[in-house]
């Protein structure tokens, strides 16, 4: 089965730190370009980080830059999206997505809380 897999979400306080996962099963996510996304109630959603397969600087959002990471590990065919110095704007649900233009495909999404 194709698919991504996302783990990682949760509550975290405000300055902490979550580490988010994105596995893929099926196929292989160094072909791919990864997207993150989040969206919180009642928003739309926004585009938080973006990592070409061939590697190079990855995109981040002026929301999130400085503060988010994205990396990933082939040998585990997982992407990360490291978040430090969370603010309760942070809190949304958030998506990773694996696009190789004719294809895609989307994590089933996580929960980041972010609250004292």
């Amino acid at each position: 089965q194709l698919q991504l897999v996302e783990s990682g979400g949760g509550l975290a306080q405000p300055g902490g730190s979550l580490r988010l996962s994105c596995a893929a099963s099926g196929f292989t996510l160094d072909r791919y370009a990864i997207g993150w996304f989040r969206q919180a109630p009642g928003k739309e959603r926004e585009t938080i980080a973006c990592n070409s397969p061939t590697g190079g600087r990855p995109t981040l959002a002026d929301s999130v830059k400085g503060r988010f990471t994205i990396s990933r590990d082939n040998a585990k065919n997982t992407v990360y999206l490291q978040m430090n110095s969370l603010k309760p704007e942070d809190t949304a649900v958030y998506y990773c997505k694996a696009d190789r233009t004719v294809v895609a495909y989307w994590g089933q999404g996580t929960q980041v809380t972010v609250s004292s």
